[in-house]
């Protein structure tokens, strides 16, 4: 049911009642302050967290022309897992699963056909292990059950949800990183940010970081999948299609002289810094015939710094910690007023010669595509658990497990997929 006219007026009519003065061109003076004075180190509270790889510069490219440029790589293969989402039951279980999928372009029918797929449980009932341990299924594909309790009720739900997403994701890459020849893309960025997430948040999920086996084979995993890729000498890089990190303006925050920090995400800051305008009878309006992009950055802010710092005892690396380090650039599409992260561990990105390879290849497909590229689109499709699918799944699980979903008002009124 929509809104009576009436009423959505009523709404409306409220923004006349926030009294904002901040002007968009103050937004944007205040941008380039940021690029003029803070990005060439950022600081923070340690030392530098965002440096420039080289040197401090926005480029530009031509939508039409780099979107008919041949591309620098032959094949591109994409990587992402697809979850049901966590689901609580009645008898206490929570369990989420992931889907874990490789896309390759030109397509290879017999490698999309091969899935893994892990199932996470936690359970307060210490007395019964649902644990088991990787079994085949189909051709090509495996799966498994990882179980997990906490020592008090609280976040069950991201426990499962990271467990399952990641190790799928993590094994399949390794699985099926022989059938890479030329450049992998995976969904999403290049580290488990979900599961690193948990050494910062409290006390009772660091203990769960340090401790589980699931999370230091997770860890292990990507450790590895650096590690393939550099001998292979076949690039890897990550592409974040919603950008929701606040490491720059977080910190601009905490200094006192910069002044108001008008931006809620770094994303808002870039944009104001790569969109282009013309006036155009007395307003501006966005020019939208070249995508824009910053130079790479070495990040070492939040858990960017986890797998490159010298001193992580819990990784087991080979090589110079610094190779593993997060560096990314950010490209903007102003046809559809977009920001996207592109990043890749530094083993790749210290060549001046990969790091042009990955940009082309990344910026001549959102040309083409006015979105993600090929490869992560396909990945996502693969991957995805639709809900149709989902319901089924659920349904299965009440009859397997004897119980029934722990539903509230909301799965009557939405689905229980809301």
């Amino acid at each position: 049911m929509t809104l009576d006219p009436v009423h959505f007026d009523g709404i409306a009519g409220l923004a006349d009642r926030i009294d904002y003065d901040a002007e968009d061109a103050d937004h944007r003076e205040s941008a380039e302050t940021v690029w003029r004075e803070y990005l060439d180190p950022l600081y923070g509270d340690d030392g530098p967290i965002i440096e420039p790889l080289t040197e401090l510069r926005r480029r530009r490219v031509n939508a039409e022309e780099v979107a008919l440029e041949a591309e620098p790589f032959g094949t591109t293969h994409g990587l992402d897992a697809g979850t049901l989402n966590p689901k609580v039951f009645k008898n206490g279980l929570v369990v989420d699963v992931a889907h874990a999928a490789m896309s390759a372009t030109p397509s290879d029918l017999d490698l999309h056909d091969r899935r893994t797929v892990v199932k996470a449980v936690h359970s307060n009932d210490t007395s019964t292990d649902f644990e088991t341990e990787w079994e085949p299924y189909d051709d090509g594909s495996r799966r498994r059950i990882v179980h997990t309790n906490l020592p008090r009720n609280q976040y069950e739900e991201d426990v499962v949800h990271a467990l399952a997403l990641y190790l799928a994701e993590s094994t399949h890459a390794i699985d099926h990183a022989d059938r890479v020849a030329e450049f992998l893309l995976l969904d999403g960025p290049l580290y488990p940010k979900g599961v690193l997430r948990w050494y910062y948040r409290s006390s009772v999920l660091t203990d769960l970081f340090e401790e589980s086996p699931h999370v230091g084979r997770i860890l292990d995993n990507y450790v590895e999948l650096v590690e393939t890729f550099v001998d292979r000498e076949v690039p890897l890089a990550g592409f974040v299609k919603n950008v929701s990190s606040k490491s720059i303006v977080r910190t601009l925050k905490r200094r006192t002289e910069f002044g108001p920090v008008p931006w809620a995400h770094d994303a808002g800051l870039f944009a104001q810094l790569l969109e282009r305008r013309e006036r155009v009878g007395g307003e501006f309006e966005r020019l939208t015939d070249e995508l824009t992009l910053t130079n790479w950055f070495v990040s070492t802010a939040g858990m960017d710094a986890f797998f490159g710092d010298p001193d992580r005892g819990l990784l087991d690396r080979s090589l110079d910690p610094d190779q593993y380090r997060v560096t990314f650039c950010v490209v903007y599409d102003p046809r559809r007023d977009l920001i996207f992260k592109i990043e890749a561990p530094y083993a790749f990105t210290a060549d001046a010669e990969t790091r042009e390879r990955i940009e082309r290849q990344i910026l001549g497909e959102i040309a083409l595509r006015r979105g993600p590229p090929g490869a992560v689109s396909k990945a996502d499709e693969l991957a995805a658990i639709d809900r149709g699918s989902a319901e089924s799944l659920v349904a299965a699980f009440e009859s397997s497990l004897d119980t029934e979903l722990d539903d509230n008002y909301n799965a009557v009124r939405w689905g229980r997929d809301y």
